[in-house]
């Protein structure tokens, strides 16, 4: 007959089959802070180069 297992022996068999779950990361293991350099020129915005980011549909098509 089919007998649908107890909640410890699918516990044990889970545990069998996936073993423990690894160990808990802290937060801080995680982030890291890098202080930024003054004046950086990669991430600044220039108002004259941003047309060349600019994509419209319609101009890509020519109409």
């Amino acid at each position: 007959m089919n007998e649908r297992p107890t909640d410890e022996t699918a516990a044990a068999s889970r545990h069998a089959r996936f073993g423990a779950l690894p160990e808990r990361v802290r937060f801080e293991d995680m982030t890291e802070e890098v202080e930024a350099e003054p004046g950086a020129t990669g991430t600044a915005y220039n108002p004259e180069g941003s047309w060349k980011y600019y994509s419209c549909l319609a101009l890509d098509m020519g109409l």
